[in-house]
């Protein structure tokens, strides 16, 4: 019998939750990180238990066992954790901040250099690219108009990456 090692399930969209239920019934392992997304509809205070990462499910579980996790129809592609003490170490991070209660966002990995869209505000639809970033929230973004260059510092959260 071999050791327990960690492999993560790609999903297919929206099927995190659906795949660690099928593992609860297989009895596989599966860790799914999640955060309390609050949102507001009409005077009312709604919370959801959101992925912290979307289309991903970490499975430890023995590498025969690998096509059970497949039966489920749920899971797109199993990766590999080529360091698997890295991984643990990150894993565990991770889950330890979440135990804290602090609110959590899940903000893009928008770099210097991305091409992005504007995804709401006056300049909704707009794409440019990012000139800079200062710590988590604001980038300046950079429009080109008529061969010309105009500078904006927006919040992450409203860029998507294209």
């Amino acid at each position: 019998m071999s050791d327990l090692i960690w492999f993560v399930a790609h999903t297919r969209p929206r099927c995190e939750k659906k795949l660690v239920e099928h593992c609860e019934r297989e009895g596989l392992f599966s860790t799914l990180p999640c955060y309390t997304a609050v949102h507001k509809y009409r005077g009312k205070v709604v919370r959801f238990r959101k992925p912290l990462f979307p289309g991903y499910v970490f499975l430890k579980i023995e590498s025969e066992l690998r096509d059970k996790a497949y039966k489920s129809d749920y899971v797109a592609n199993l990766l590999d954790v080529p360091d698997q003490k890295l991984f643990i170490y990150q894993l565990d991070q991770i889950l330890r901040a979440l135990d804290t209660g602090m609110e959590f966002k899940v903000v893009p990995s928008i770099e210097k250099g991305s091409r992005v869209r504007i995804k709401s505000g006056p300049l909704q639809g707009m794409e440019g690219w990012v000139e800079d970033r200062f710590g988590m929230n604001l980038v300046m973004l950079r429009l080109d108009f008529i061969g010309q260059a105009a500078a904006v510092e927006l919040d992450v959260e409203i860029l998507e990456l294209i």
